[in-house]
């Protein structure tokens, strides 16, 4: 018995192959055209960055950043700009990072599928998106006359007699206008919607089959966020955590709102080592309530000085390359956080 095999023939509409190439023709065009824009964005950050270290060389050296502000370009500094950064994005850590994972836990793993928590996590996703001047506007409304009701806590240094138990030495603390703790609860309402999403993202993203197996193994809904969920998503968090306090360290404008100093001649607490922090612990007690300055409203304010030979522009410009050296590392710490958490990991 023979099987007869019969050619089968392919028939296209008419103007069909035509199509096909100016399909084709399209797409070579816009890919050439995404990498033009590409390579343009790249080559102008490269242009603005060169004339932005170029601009700093007369000036970046390593007394830039062991000096105070001073009028005269040549022994100006960054010193008081850096401690402030560093202590406005320590307080403000300490704020927004265990409200913000803690408020993704609860909607994300939690809460119930409500009209309220859909409104909560739209309102959330629309605060993201609010201009940080807005955030100033609400420090210096809410924050600032609060702390400035509480202008001095104890009148000098005392003992006090806690019922005839014991004796307590109560400090004397005077809460300055523009200090660091109204910085940092400003800053916090920043960046506290970018971790709360950031979080809810990087829980929504862990396998709802991890949930399942923990909890047909006899673990509580605690113990399976606790010991399961939680550490299997905390590349995601501390990425964005990471990301946003390094957002927190370029904003200028909420803080200028409440009243932070432009020109600092001195570090919060007095603190202008390490080693000061060592020998008096004391001094950490006043950085909270101390004026303090921070590094972008310095540059800010460098960029506007008045200067005929442009040498403040070389001070700005060096205050530029520290901020971007300090943002470097951070976003440097937050890829090898997501790295070393991501090894640890196994599903």
């Amino acid at each position: 018995m023979s099987i007869s095999l019969q050619e089968t023939r392919v028939s296209f509409r008419q103007g069909t192959d035509s199509l096909l190439r100016r399909r084709l023709l399209h797409s070579r065009v816009f890919r050439v055209v995404c990498l033009l824009l590409t390579y343009s964005s790249l080559g102008i950050l490269g242009i603005l960055m060169g004339s932005v270290f170029w601009s700093s060389l007369s000036r970046l050296a390593p007394d830039f950043l062991s000096n105070h502000y001073s009028m005269n370009p040549v022994r100006c500094g960054i010193l008081a700009g850096i401690w402030g950064s560093f202590w406005l994005v320590m307080l403000t850590a300490a704020f927004s990072i265990p409200i913000g994972v803690g408020s993704a836990v609860y909607l994300e793993e939690m809460a119930s599928d409500t009209w309220l928590v859909r409104l909560i996590r739209i309102n959330l996703s629309n605060l993201a998106g609010v201009p940080s001047i807005v955030y100033g506007i609400l420090g210096l409304s809410a924050f600032r006359p609060l702390m400035l009701s509480l202008q001095t806590v104890f009148d000098g240094t005392r003992v006090v007699n806690v019922m005839g138990l014991f004796r307590v030495r109560i400090l004397h603390l005077e809460i300055f206008d523009g200090s660091v703790l109204i910085g940092a609860m400003t800053m916090s309402l920043v960046i506290l919607p970018i971790v709360i999403i950031a979080s809810q993202e990087a829980l929504r993203a862990i396998p709802s089959s991890i949930r399942v197996a923990s909890l047909a193994l006899g673990a509580t809904r605690w113990q399976t966020i606790w010991r399961q969920v939680i550490p299997a998503a905390l590349p995601g968090i501390a990425t964005g955590v990471i990301l946003a306090v390094s957002r927190a360290i370029g904003e200028a404008a909420p803080i200028m709102m409440i009243g932070v100093l432009t020109v600092a001649s001195m570090c919060p607490g007095g603190i202008e080592t390490p080693l000061q922090m060592l020998q008096d612990p004391t001094r950490l007690i006043a950085v909270p309530f101390d004026q303090f300055t921070a590094m972008p409203v310095e540059i800010y304010d460098w960029s506007k000085q008045p200067d005929p030979q442009d040498r403040f522009t070389a001070v700005a410009a060096a205050g530029i390359v520290v901020l971007l050296l300090v943002l470097l590392l951070i976003n440097a710490a937050a890829m090898i956080v997501r790295a070393r958490a991501g090894r640890n990991t196994q599903w």
